[in-house]
């Protein structure tokens, strides 16, 4: 299986946020900020994101994603 040059990155993008979060949530500082509220807004609001895009890349939420689904459905390309 090939993952496409997209979900490489996106699925990168999302790892870093993650441990920049967990290492956030031990008390270590993975960004360059001195202030711990600055860094915690950065951290969040990455890690919130990375998750959306993440989301909505990878579910049928669009109406062209929905015919892409039901046509997978009708020719028994899906789970």
């Amino acid at each position: 299986m090939k993952m496409d040059k997209g979900t490489v990155i996106r699925t990168f993008i999302l790892f870093v946020a993650w441990v920049n979060t967990f290492l956030t949530m031990a008390g270590k500082s993975p960004l360059p900020f001195s202030d711990e509220q600055v860094e915690m807004f950065v951290s969040g609001a990455i890690t919130f994101i990375v998750s959306l895009v993440a989301w909505y890349k990878n579910n049928y939420v669009t109406k062209k994603g929905l015919q892409q689904k039901e046509t997978l459905k009708k020719h028994g390309l899906t789970k």
